[in-house]
């Protein structure tokens, strides 16, 4: 994508930009999983078998849609009504997983789409139960334009098996780490791009030194961290951190009123940002968790998203140097980037998916940070065990460059950044609240062998 921008001083320099993408994919060990999409896009976007990613082609979306079409079991009619709080047993959860992996039955959808859920706001131990349960708004679910599952009324994005097993493992590994995507040019590809801007000599064709800058900075490099890089997880934030830019660079038009582009308010500057080059990154904005007296009543509140930024210096050689402060146009799309990010969410569901990785890592981290099963007096060997089979997806490793150009002064830059999830740091901070002493008596427990109740 190549893009000239004009602002009240003239051409802004090269910018170069890296872009990745996501699959939504299932393990062909669980056909039920398969149905749920197809795995070959998903948001528009495909990642071929090395790791590269592409767009997908429209024959390839409206097959991916018909694959879903086909296939889907609808679930039983109480699960396709919305609940405003909808509890789910681990225990009885893992023991159904157990039981249909025995059987050689296919996991059922209503099981892999964790009953519908959209949120996860409590967590629930029941010692006298051997039991740990989540509780969140839940709903029908359909498969919708950008390739996500959502929620039929709501159209948030469901929760996913998939991605609950990914990260439950992850935290339970012997040593657990911050979960982080991050999208970022070669040393090589920044000094080639310094190259071209520094040989730029009077009236230049700005479509023409995008296209140079954008093969002179060549592909990206997708580094991931605390997740597997080829599973579903991983694949939502590098799809985040993929949409985030390009809506931040204007090579996608904001689907949301009032998140303007990066570029926009650079073309309202008096003067480009030069020097240090913009990362923005997406981050939990979660208030400490409250509990009842006893640890045995959990929830979560103001479990939101919220864009940091900082600015990067590059050394000669094209290697980040030092990081400083980000300059003040920096720090204002970052900010309308968290203002706009509910209505985004909805529009883009992917920004919504990535919430709801953050709440499963947040649940998960507390489940072990409290030993809540000790306390629950449980094991979950399915769950976090290796008896069920998660997608294993290429791994996204490296996206084609695109470049804006326009020109003030000589400066140029990268835009960077990923997401970062540190899961320790909020499952680590609570306070008491009285209010949820009778919590575990006044929320719906799943009776007899269901694995769900409202």
């Amino acid at each position: 994508m190549l893009r000239a921008v004009r602002t009240s001083r003239g051409w802004v320099a090269a910018v170069a930009f890296s872009a990745a993408c996501m699959v939504l994919g299932w393990s062909n060990e669980a056909s039920a999983q398969v149905t749920l999409t197809d795995g070959s896009a998903v948001g528009g976007v495909m990642i071929d078998p090395s790791g590269l990613v592409r767009n997908a082609s429209p024959d390839l979306l409206r097959e991916a849609r018909k694959v879903w079409e086909e296939n889907r079991v609808q679930p039983p009619q109480e699960l396709n009504q919305a609940a405003a709080r909808r509890s789910i047993s681990l225990r009885k959860l893992d023991a159904e997983l157990s039981a249909c992996l025995r059987a050689g039955r296919p996991i059922p959808d209503e099981i892999a789409l964790l009953g519908g859920l959209t949120r996860i706001e409590y967590v629930l131990v029941y010692p006298e139960r051997n039991d740990i349960v989540l509780v969140g708004p839940a709903e029908g679910w359909k498969y919708n334009d950008r390739g996500a599952i959502v929620g039929s009324e709501s159209g948030r994005p469901i929760l996913l098996l998939d991605d609950l097993v990914t990260v439950l493992r992850a935290v339970f590994a012997p040593q657990p780490s911050v979960i982080s995507c991050s999208i970022d040019p070669t040393p090589e590809g920044v000094r080639a791009v310094a190259a071209v801007t520094r040989g730029l000599r009077g009236p230049v064709n700005p479509a023409a030194v995008a296209q140079m800058s954008a093969q002179a900075a060549g592909p990206q490099q997708v580094t991931l961290s605390g997740i597997p890089a080829d599973s579903h997880f991983a694949r939502v934030l590098v799809a985040a951190d993929y949409r985030m830019k390009r809506i931040s660079m204007g090579v996608d038009p904001s689907p949301v009123p009032g998140l303007t582009s990066f570029v926009s308010l650079v073309q309202g500057a008096s003067r480009a940002p030069g020097g240090p080059m913009p990362r923005w990154w997406l981050a939990p904005d979660y208030e400490p968790l409250l509990k009842d007296e006893a640890g045995m009543a959990w929830k979560l509140q103001k479990a939101a998203v919220k864009t940091m930024v900082e600015a990067d210096i590059y050394s000669a050689q094209g290697t980040r140097e030092k990081t400083v402060e980000a300059a003040p146009v920096h720090r204002r799309w970052a900010e309308m980037m968290t203002a706009h990010y509910e209505k985004l969410a909805l529009a883009e569901p992917v920004f919504g998916q990535v919430r709801n990785c953050m709440d499963l890592a947040v649940t998960a981290a507390l489940i072990r940070n409290e030993n809540l099963l000790g306390k629950a007096g449980m094991q979950l060997p399915a769950l976090i065990g290796q008896e069920v089979p998660t997608a294993q997806l290429p791994a996204p490793k490296a996206v084609p460059a695109e470049a804006v150009f326009a020109h003030v002064g000589r400066s140029w830059m990268f835009v960077t950044g990923g997401v970062m999830i540190n899961p320790w740091e909020i499952a680590g901070r609570s306070q008491t609240d009285g209010s949820l002493a009778n919590a575990r008596t006044e929320i719906a427990y799943p009776d007899g062998d269901a694995w769900w109740a409202d």
